[in-house]
């Protein structure tokens, strides 16, 4: 397969050593990290004079030009899919999407197929310039499965480390609303005697623990008292019902696995329709009656959607914000709860 060749030259203050060099020479809509520089350097896809130059740190002067052979972005193995996507913002570097209940977010074992790569590969149709060489798109974060709302996804090397940096930074602004057993409240002694939980002004629970890989099983978090990765988590309660459940609104500061849902259940107003973290929590037959109780029980998954979502455009520095409503299911158990007598 033909390599196409970028030429660059090494401006002034740009030295000593070739990876920062070249990281600083090459034009922006190269979209080259430096990982990915580093990467081509260890390859011997980088040539000066004629001859491949493979040190990162091999010095550089000022004037000297350097190729680099890039290939096309190789296709990937994953199969696109022709699957239905809402799609909020699209450009030339990102998209955002707003994503079913239901769908998995990347591929893995267990869900080769019907996932939300699968489905952008299709929406692309090849038109896709690739991250690290591959003509993928860029998954920055996910929700879970059973999680309904949006997702930003990098079509563009620079917008991937550029979203990755801001999910790293913690500077994406997020929002999820869900449906909780129970109503979290200050005047609650089990809360306040509960080690990390506190309220802040204005009524919102904060939960800040360690959260790790569950002893037993692999597959779920927990909260931890040593070691484990910081978890910072708030909560405001935007509408209760009866007494017996709520809905609230969260936000992160951290971004861990299945964080709202480990945290909501520690503090013992675990999600409703939750499998993994719902716990045995029962809402109440006499407070809302048997039809509504019934229909909290059938929920079929964790009450939880990823409703705002906010971020600064990686490559044209523009402050952006999407909101995606709550999905049918999730407003239909809300019509119940208010309609309970």
């Amino acid at each position: 397969m033909d390599k196409d060749i970028l030429s660059v030259e090494i401006g002034p203050g740009m030295g000593p050593r070739l990876d920062k060099a070249l990281a600083a020479a090459v034009p922006e809509e190269a979209s080259l990290s430096r990982s990915r520089l580093a990467k081509l350097i260890a390859e011997g896809s980088v040539m000066h004079d004629g001859a491949p130059v493979t040190d990162q740190k091999a010095k550089v002067a000022e004037g000297e030009i350097y190729q680099i052979a890039l290939e096309p972005p190789k296709p990937v193995e994953t199969v696109a899919q022709d699957i239905p996507l809402e799609v909020l913002w699209e450009d030339d570097d990102l998209i955002v999407v707003n994503k079913p209940a239901g769908m998995v977010t990347h591929p893995a074992p267990g869900s080769p197929e019907g996932t939300l790569v699968n489905a952008l590969l299709h929406h692309f149709g090849g038109n896709l310039s690739g991250i690290g060489g591959e003509a993928r798109p860029g998954i920055v974060h996910r929700i879970d499965k059973e999680t309904s709302g949006l997702l930003v996804v990098a079509k563009s090397d620079r917008a991937h480390h550029g979203l990755a940096a801001q999910f790293e930074e913690h500077s994406v602004h997020r929002h999820y609303l869900a449906i909780c057993h129970g109503v979290p409240d200050q005047a609650d002694p089990r809360l306040r005697g509960l080690n990390g939980v506190s309220f802040e002004t204005g009524g919102v629970l904060k939960i800040v623990t360690q959260l790790a890989r569950h002893k037993t099983d692999r597959q779920k978090q927990a909260v931890v008292a040593h070691g484990g990765r910081h978890a910072v988590t708030r909560a405001r309660v935007v509408e209760e019902f009866k007494g017996t459940a709520a809905l609230i609104d969260c936000w992160l500061e951290t971004g861990r696995t299945h964080q709202i849902r480990v945290h909501m259940a520690y503090a013992g107003h675990g999600l409703i329709g939750d499998p993994t973290y719902g716990g045995k929590r029962k809402i109440s037959e006499k407070a809302v009656g048997a039809q509504v109780a019934q229909a909290v029980r059938d929920f079929p998954r964790q009450a939880l959607h990823a409703a705002t979502l906010g971020f600064i455009h990686p490559v044209t520095g523009e402050e952006l914000s999407f909101t995606a409503p709550l999905p049918d299911d999730m407003e239909a158990l809300l019509s119940q709860l208010r309609g309970a007598p």
